[in-house]
């Protein structure tokens, strides 16, 4: 690379820095930047193209080409040479453009008279803005030097679009960050949500994107990275017991942090002009897009690495915190990466809606979403690059939607949604203290599911029986150390006082798969969620197991307490876990404290092998839980957090339906208790062909227990049942087309 302190280069970001400070609105501001770069760099023309959409770029400004095609001249992603530019985001660098694969002539704007070509992508973080082109009569290929220019030229526009320097009342352009934008993700949460975006890592903001003296820039430059090298050093050694994955991202990160390429990049645009921190942004941007282009799955993986590290850069050169002095806005809507359930607990009741970029169905913060009764929507791909603080969303939890920026037609739209949902709360409230009794005199049970304390007021609110699971794990996995029995004694025992005698069935502590603790080493496994999970740590780690029953013992001091057993593959595991349990009751005997006036155990039915499992385990477990999230992935052998077949089975399929009917008959032989639990009870179609089938008790999360009761009152369970006969006797695949004409068929409550 050439020596640049005297370049054309800087000369060229110094008299951009002065043209941009000059008053002027959106189109002059640009007119005046395409004619500055073409007399600096000697060229005929300069061009300026900005996306309209995701797929169409427009000519925006120019100097050298027919006026009149300015606002007119549009072309596809990929089509022509500029297309070609913003597809692949790297530089088109040619002497005889006609001749060049994919060129396209456009005669609106003159240019048959040019033979050179150089475009360069306007790109900010990997988001795609427009294309910068230069174009000369002469048929030459442009420097390294004049690429160069141009390219660092391109970074300062990417930054100023950015930050809407080319807004203008009387013109169509405006920054990318003012454009509607429909968003697709998955439903962790359902619910609707309108509210303002509120960043839970706030982008850093660069405003200084030129410098007046390299020597200092580059020395900040090098102070900011020894700052980042020491910390991710401090990180690795206070992880040197965590796992081995956490290893691997931290090892990650020094392995950037020390690459002298990186840091040698970074200079070099310095050289040229360019801020410590904008120096860094454009590193940033060029390697994402080099990054997403990578054919290997582990290097787009090191896209996150790679901007963490660059945030934290960027925050050590700024002094910007993850605390900007921002005030929340009014009905904030959480936008994050990912987020812990701790986070998000610390944001409470305050939020409205949360949108992930990565994220899961089954991940604790959805858990604590649900907790929160606010819709969630995960997977939601390049949220955290599109929303800016404040931004009005809308998140459609029901349809795993996000509306950022919504125009005035789709606002209303769900505005009308909002108010409906409102509006049948309300009936739904009528039915509080209500029994949910079909009309065939059948009545079924609806209790609550519930992880934290902020659950419990919901118990009496929304006419839950009770708790047909309480999750313990999220007091492990909230905390950086193991927790004491004391603490998860006074806890359990909160949520009995709280429940006012009503029943509540504790879930002994599952963890594994997606649920670490960061304290416990986790073994490598190439299938967690099949793996070392759930009773099988609890047998294999009895001190924790112990330590926690004697904690619900203690909790119970002389009330009911009900116990389950999470992913009980075999009888033998119940055995094993129920005798632990009743040596506790023993100990806790002799040590005169008091033990519960009735002690439940039970076991969650979450795989296909406990259904046939001898008759002795069905006479000895005091109640089965069905624990449908993970029984119906491991039926159909689909991942529940696998976006690609997670929605390909249904719960409606008949063959899960008489797999659960098998269920049913035989905890009716021997007449033990059954409930379903899980996502599918809390939605009421679901539930309806649950209770059709013999389920007289489900758990859901407490907002679904209105809208189950209202069908549940409504239906004819026998009518159901027929219902499911007559679907396995025609061979359907899924009793949910025919269940959905019944449920349109019936009357109002």
């Amino acid at each position: 690379m050439p020596d640049r302190s005297e370049s054309e280069s800087r000369k060229l970001l110094r008299r951009l820095r002065d043209t941009l400070a000059e008053p002027g609105q959106g189109q002059e501001r640009l007119d005046r930047i395409t004619g500055l770069i073409a007399d600096s760099m000697c060229t005929d023309v300069c061009s300026i193209y900005l996306f309209r959409d995701r797929e169409t770029l427009e000519l925006c400004a120019t100097r050298g080409l027919k006026p009149e095609s300015v606002h007119r001249t549009r072309m596809r992603l990929g089509e022509g040479l500029v297309g070609r530019v913003a597809r692949t985001a790297t530089a088109v660098n040619t002497a005889d453009a006609p001749s060049e694969r994919g060129f396209r002539y456009m005669p609106e704007t003159g240019e048959e008279i040019y033979s050179s070509f150089l475009g360069v992508p306007i790109q900010r973080l990997g988001e795609k803005l427009g294309v910068l082109v230069v174009q000369s009569r002469e048929a030459r290929a442009y420097s390294e030097d004049e690429v160069y220019a141009l390219d660092v030229t391109a970074m300062v526009l990417a930054e100023m679009t950015e930050l809407g320097a080319f807004v203008s009342d009387d013109t169509p352009i405006a920054a990318p960050h003012k454009h509607p934008v429909m968003l697709r993700g998955g439903s962790g949460q359902e619910g609707t949500a309108e509210g303002h975006v509120w960043l839970h890592e706030p982008r850093v903001v660069v405003t200084n994107l030129v410098n007046d003296d390299p020597v200092a820039e580059t020395a900040r430059l090098r102070e900011a990275v020894e700052k980042l090298r020491v910390s991710v050093d401090d990180l690795l050694r206070l992880t040197a017991g965590a796992d081995k994955e956490q290893r691997e991202i931290l090892e990650a990160y020094r392995m950037f942090a020390k690459s002298r390429g990186w840091l040698r990049r970074m200079e070099q645009s310095i050289e040229s002009g360019l801020s410590a921190e904008a120096a860094v942004e454009k590193e940033q941007s060029e390697a994402r897009a080099r990054l997403q282009l990578a054919p290997d799955p582990y290097l787009r993986e090191r896209l996150h690495d790679l901007d963490d590290l660059s945030n934290r850069l960027l925050r050590i050169l700024t002094g910007q915190g993850s605390d900007t002095g921002a005030v929340m806005p009014d009905r904030p809507i959480l936008v994050a990466r990912n987020i812990g359930p701790g986070e998000l607990l610390e944001y409470g009741k305050k939020l409205k809606g949360v949108v992930l970029e990565e994220g899961s169905v089954g991940s604790h913060a959805a858990v604590v979403a649900r907790a929160l009764a606010i819709p969630l929507v995960v997977h939601c791909d390049t949220i955290t690059t599109e929303a800016l603080n404040g931004d009005s969303v809308i998140v459609d939890g029901d349809e795993g939607v996000v509306h950022l920026r919504p125009d005035d037609s789709v606002a209303a739209a769900f505005r009308d949604k909002i108010v409906m949902q409102t509006q049948a709360a309300a009936r739904f409230a009528e039915l509080r203290d209500r029994p949910a009794v079909a009309r065939c005199g059948t009545a079924v049970s609806l209790h609550m599911n519930a992880g934290i304390m902020a659950d419990l007021p919901s118990l009496k609110g929304s006419g839950a029986e009770g708790v047909g699971l309480f999750r313990t794990e999220l007091q492990f996995l909230l905390r950086n150390s193991m927790p004491r029995r004391s603490d998860l004694a006074a806890l359990y025992a909160r949520v009995l006082k709280a429940a006012e005698g009503r029943r509540v069935a504790f879930r002994t502590l599952d963890i594994g798969s997606d649920k670490v603790m960061p304290y416990m080493n986790r073994p490598e496994e190439p299938n967690p969620a099949m793996g070392w999970r759930a009773v099988r740590v609890g047998l294999d780690k009895t001190g924790v197991m112990r330590m926690q029953l004697q904690a619900l013992i203690r909790a119970a001091a002389g009330r009911p307490l009900t116990v389950m057993f999470p992913l009980v593959a075999e009888h033998g595991e119940f055995v094993a876990a129920r005798d632990i349990l009743l040596r506790e009751i023993d100990r806790e005997a002799h040590l005169g404290h008091p033990l519960p006036s009735r002690l439940e155990v039970g076991a969650m039915l979450e795989t296909p092998s406990l259904a046939f499992a001898p008759d002795a385990f069905f006479q000895m477990a005091d109640f089965i839980s069905v624990g449908g999230n993970d029984l119906k992935q491991f039926f159909f052998a689909a991942d529940r957090e696998n976006e690609l077949v997670r929605r390909r089975y249904d719960t409606l399929s008949i063959s899960f339906l008489t797999f659960l009917q098998t269920i049913v008959r035989r905890c009716a032989e021997s007449g033990t208790h059954l409930s379903f639990c899980g996502e599918d009870a809390g939605r009421p179609i679901d539930a309806l062909a649950m209770a059709g089938i013999g389920m007289r008790t489900l758990s859901m999360r407490p907002a679904s227990i209105g809208p189950v009761k209202d069908l549940i009152l409504r239906a004819d369970l026998g009518e159901i049942a027929a219902l499911v006969e007559d679907a396995k006797r025609l061979g359907v695949a899924s009793l949910r087309p025919q269940l959905t004409d019944y449920v349109r068929g019936l009357s109002p409550a």
